[in-house]
């Protein structure tokens, strides 16, 4: 069995770019990916904020463009599920559904999915007015009305986005004040488009083929409404891919590995790119800046075997 300089688990932005530059440095690179490239990337339909697509491009076929600009330089990709890690020593293992592969270093790149409400049709509406980026899919809803869900400081940044395009935001949440920090309180306050529904959750999804409401029910009371909104932005949290880490890497009382700027995990040759790691801005751009630099401080650490 051939020993890889470097094997990434996952093939979103931060994994293939990882891959093409190690590939490039001249690096034997093996992508471990589950499903299909992309991960949440390949779900969105129109990416807007990634440089150098001036009339946007969707998800899927820039995901496909990111495997195919590793793959011209010779990185391989298999499909297969991580059921577990050694990563002590200079050799490491990866363990999947279809067998064994070693490496001398390994970047973990396996996302994080957003959490979701856990309602019917939830994932069949998924594009068709249930969104998990406000970021990636608002522009959809220019002038329209849109309902988001949650009180973090995620629901918080979110709710003041749309409000400068929607026409109508409802922010709901679960309790009778946000859990977001204080620098946002005042300035959803004094949007003139926000209204906030307290003490509430969304009990079901009112739809056809596209979404045009919500039954919601008051938490304290018990009581039911609707609203009628355009489309629903879920912002209720992420849950890293990291449950086959625990144990093998540190990770944050959230899940996420700690790894900082430097994508170094607490094991020497082992790097977090991506969502998956603690950060300050989950996006694209900052997901491929990891891999770059993933690979950088990789080839130190091959240097110095």
């Amino acid at each position: 069995m051939s020993v890889y300089d470097m094997i990434i688990i996952g093939g979103g932005p931060a994994g293939y770019t990882a891959a093409l530059y190690a590939t490039r440095a001249g690096l034997n690179t093996l992508v471990i990916e589950r499903m299909s490239a992309g991960g949440q990337l390949a779900l969105t339909d129109i990416v807007d904020n990634y440089p150098g697509f001036e009339e946007g491009i969707d998800g899927f076929t820039l995901s496909m463009k990111m495997q195919a600009s590793a793959e011209r330089f010779g990185t391989v990709t298999e499909y297969a599920e991580v059921l577990s890690l050694d990563l002590n020593g200079k050799i490491k293992k990866v363990i999947t559904d279809s067998g064994e592969a070693k490496a001398k270093t390994v970047v973990i790149a396996t996302g994080a999915n957003p959490k979701e409400l856990g309602l019917p049709r939830e994932q069949e509406l998924l594009g068709k007015g249930i969104h998990y980026c406000a970021h990636c899919d608002g522009r959809f809803y220019k002038d329209k009305t849109v309902a988001v869900v949650g009180g973090g400081n995620s629901a918080a940044a979110d709710a003041l986005y749309l409000s400068r395009l929607a026409k109508k935001v409802y922010l709901i949440h679960r309790r009778d004040t946000l859990r977001a920090t204080k620098i946002y309180h005042e300035p959803l306050k004094i949007a003139p488009n926000i209204e906030f529904v307290w003490d509430s959750s969304i009990t079901e999804i009112l739809a056809e083929q596209r979404v045009h409401g919500a039954e919601l029910q008051n938490l304290k009371t018990g009581e039911k409404s609707e609203i009628l909104c355009d489309g629903i932005f879920v912002s209720i949290g992420r849950k890293p891919a990291t449950d086959f880490l625990k144990g093998i890497l540190n990770l944050d009382e959230n899940g996420y590995i700690v790894a900082d700027e430097t994508t170094k995990t607490n094991i020497e040759g082992v790097f977090a790119v991506g969502d998956v790691r603690t950060k300050a801005l989950r996006q694209i751009v900052t997901a491929v800046s990891d891999g770059a630099t993933a690979v950088h401080f990789a080839e130190e650490y091959l240097a110095d075997l």
